[in-house]
């Protein structure tokens, strides 16, 4: 059964570094958890989940930076992180404390900035979470960070490029840098998708 809720958070998620800017305009419920802003933001920006998860935010109550993700303590930079299941954004997140960090995959380490652009009232008829707007495609998982996708692009764009032809076979044959639709994002029940993940 769905959380009955009011207000929605409009964010701004921008993947740091890519240029020009690859970003999404997202709203989700007051009620979400950070595991379900995690699921929103992997949905909304193309990635496909395989890999950890962290995001960086001050903790308004205390003032200092906490981790909230998957418990991994080989993985933790300011101790104990906490399970984003069990955090609400409503929690941290206000128009006094908008900003956070987003990484995803600690070895290509995608930092996404997220800020939190407006608090608004829920509209009637609209399903949450949504995307609103964005531009640019996601980067190919596992193609080594902002700068092994720049990598990337030169060689797919460049028929004499060493690696043209590899890379492209790779990627299954064509890659638009440019393409972004919101009419095809869409959002998996993140409960469903912990569930899988935890199995």
């Amino acid at each position: 059964m769905k959380k009955k809720f009011e207000r929605v958070y409009q964010f701004k998620i921008t993947l740091r570094d890519s240029k020009p800017p690859i970003w999404r305009r997202i709203q989700v419920p007051e009620t979400c958890t950070f595991w379900d802003l995690h699921v929103a933001i992997q949905d909304a920006m193309g990635w496909s989940d395989y890999h950890f998860h962290m995001f960086k935010i001050v903790d308004p109550s205390t003032g200092m930076k906490i981790e909230i993700g998957i418990p991994e303590k080989e993985f933790g930079e300011y101790g104990e992180t906490l399970p984003g299941w069990r955090q609400k954004i409503a929690d941290y997140f206000s128009m006094k404390n908008p900003k956070a960090d987003y990484v995803y995959d600690f070895g290509d380490n995608w930092e996404h900035n997220i800020e939190l652009e407006k608090i608004l009232p829920r509209e009637k008829g609209v399903d949450y979470p949504r995307c609103i707007k964005g531009k640019r495609a996601c980067p190919p998982e596992d193609c080594g960070g902002v700068w092994g996708y720049e990598e990337f692009l030169e060689a797919i764009k460049d028929p004499k490029h060493e690696e043209h032809e590899e890379m492209l076979e790779w990627i299954g044959g064509e890659f638009d840098s440019e393409h972004f639709d919101v009419k095809e994002v869409s959002f998996d029940d993140p409960d469903k998708r912990r569930k899988n993940a935890f199995r």
